[in-house]
């Protein structure tokens, strides 16, 4: 097979795909060895299929990582011994005064330079409650097996459900409803930070 037909085999393309088996790889070795020609075939797919993969990426969704990275923080801190706190059940009467020792503690502070920062107080399959600390804005999402409920603890921000604007201010709680879109805009010169409370429905 001369390196132009081996080149139209398809092959390369599974070889730089990851799909050859262990005798197509040592068969392109040994043609790479006899043709130089055939590595920079190998080098133009890769960087193709790269250029194409970019040109396709989706965004991933910028709420992702912090709370990934809430939740690491938090088993970490409750493998190194911190005792597992139960945490008051967000309601209309809720007063930050509540969450006070959580709030005052020195390590639930907001870090990084992310537009949203997260740190778990406590977490079980029914309740998750966190600070969040929002610097701009948080996507629109819709959730439809957990209410998600807030706290103001400092800064300003409105809440959109839907068509509807919700002016928030420290102390301010507010409740998301089932099955609508909604998205948070901070209103304040600094971040907002809520106690953000997620509860099964």
């Amino acid at each position: 097979m001369t390196s132009n037909e081996f080149i139209d085999s398809g092959i390369l393309e599974q070889y730089v795909l990851g799909n050859a088996s262990a005798t197509e790889i040592e068969k392109i070795q040994l043609m790479v060895a006899a043709y130089p020609a055939i590595q920079v075939e190998i080098d133009a797919i890769s960087q193709t299929l790269e250029k194409l993969a970019m040109e396709n990426a989706v965004k991933p969704d910028p709420v992702i990582k912090p709370f990934l990275m809430a939740v690491i923080d938090y088993t970490e801190r409750i493998s190194n011994g911190e005792p597992v706190s139960d945490p008051p059940l967000l309601q209309a009467n809720s007063k930050v005064e509540d969450y006070a020792q959580w709030l005052n503690r020195t390590d639930m502070v907001s870090y990084g330079n992310d537009d949203i920062c997260a740190k778990i107080i406590n977490y079980t399959p029914q309740v998750v409650t966190a600070i969040v600390w929002i610097k701009t804005y948080t996507p629109h999402e819709v959730h439809d097996n957990e209410f998600e409920r807030f706290l103001v603890v400092e800064g300003t921000c409105d809440i959109m459900i839907e068509d509807e604007i919700n002016h928030l201010v420290p102390g301010d709680y507010f409740s998301i409803p089932l099955h609508k879109t909604h998205l948070v805009k901070v209103t304040s010169a600094i971040p907002c930070k809520v106690i953000l409370q997620r509860v099964a429905a």
